[in-house]
């Protein structure tokens, strides 16, 4: 785990906003959560250094960063739109349906394809979340890879 202090030492999703999944639902986002906080870099413009909790929840179609710091009190919260995210979270469940039906029957440069495009996909997130986020929170780009995960995972209907 990282030792900086602008870092997530926990992350939380609200069930009463987003709910409980199936089995493999829930699997997918403590894997997605696990990643997140096992290595992650996440500053706060204006406001001094962490670790900081970050609990998430889905209000009106929007994703509530609720942002706490070590001993859980309230430090800021933001609020992002997940419009920007339907269209390239959609895409992305596509191409990842493609690529698992093909691991099963195509030829590995086919999938390496498929795989290629996904992971372009899943960067192209990555971006859009890292603007949404600029000005409030600083993440590099893989802490922003692994919250477009979570937020993908969030979307997910098994």
């Amino acid at each position: 785990m990282s030792e900086t202090p602008n870092r997530l030492i926990s992350v939380e999703l609200d069930e009463s906003s987003i709910g409980r999944g199936s089995p493999d639902i829930e699997h997918e986002r403590a894997i997605a959560i696990y990643d997140l906080i096992e290595e992650n870099s996440f500053a706060l413009t204006g406001v001094e250094e962490g670790p900081f909790r970050l609990r998430l929840s889905i209000q009106e179609k929007r994703l509530v960063f609720d942002i706490r710091n070590e001993a859980d009190d309230p430090v800021v919260t933001h609020i992002l739109s997940l419009s920007p995210f339907r269209r390239i979270v959609r895409d992305y469940f596509m191409i990842c349906e493609s690529y698992f039906e093909m691991i099963k029957t195509a030829s590995p440069s086919r999938i390496e394809a498929v795989d290629m495009g996904r992971r372009g996909i899943h960067n192209d997130g990555s971006r859009i979340l890292m603007e949404r986020l600029e000005g409030k929170i600083a993440v590099d780009f893989d802490t922003a890879r692994r919250l477009f995960t979570l937020i993908c995972v969030l979307h997910w209907k098994g």
